[in-house]
């Protein structure tokens, strides 16, 4: 258990240090409403994969939902995405396979969901993309949270396809800045 805390650790740097690299190439004007939407964005980022990343471990349960009590895939993000970004999700991969927008691979950032056939159905799991060919998710009975490589054999033959779902909350007003 503690060699996972460290695993997400190194993991948990390694995207932060994806996003610091993606925040890098933006080039904010001191007065941009824009620079201040996309600095927002990426703090958010941060914080939801930092709180995805104090899951590792919690062990798996189908249908399950909760740290306490355990998670599936599904539930796992759901339940990361509605207390990061006030998002309700279904409790459901191929129903998530349908929010947000269809996104390719090469176009991956942290924080987009991507999906995966590992039931012999398409987009029957779900996990979190963290940055560097990396992905975090409940997988299967027996198992717990966990950080993969979507660079492994058993994942990229099973690759379905990745959805963007975060949508900025702002304080009313903000947009009229």
């Amino acid at each position: 258990m503690r060699l996972n805390k460290i695993i997400a650790v190194v993991f948990f740097l390694t995207a932060s240090s994806a996003l610091a690299q993606e925040g890098s190439e933006i080039t904010p004007a001191p007065e941009s409403t824009t620079s201040t939407l996309e600095t927002r964005h990426l703090a958010g980022v941060t914080d939801m994969l930092n709180y995805a990343m104090n899951l590792i471990g919690v062990n798996y349960k189908y249908g399950g939902n909760q740290p306490a009590t355990g998670f599936d895939c599904s539930g796992y993000v759901s339940h990361v995405f509605r207390q990061m970004a006030g998002l309700s999700l279904p409790h459901n991969a191929l129903a998530m396979s349908r929010v947000g927008k269809k996104i390719s691979p090469d176009e991956l950032k942290p924080g987009d969901l991507v999906f995966f056939n590992t039931l012999k159905r398409s987009f029957s799991h779900v996990g979190i993309y963290v940055g560097n060919n990396r992905f975090i998710h409940a997988p299967s009975s027996g198992g717990g949270v966990e950080v993969a490589s979507m660079q492994e054999k058993y994942w990229v033959q099973r690759f379905n396809g990745a959805r963007r779902l975060l949508v900025l909350q702002l304080p009313a007003g903000l947009l009229h800045e």
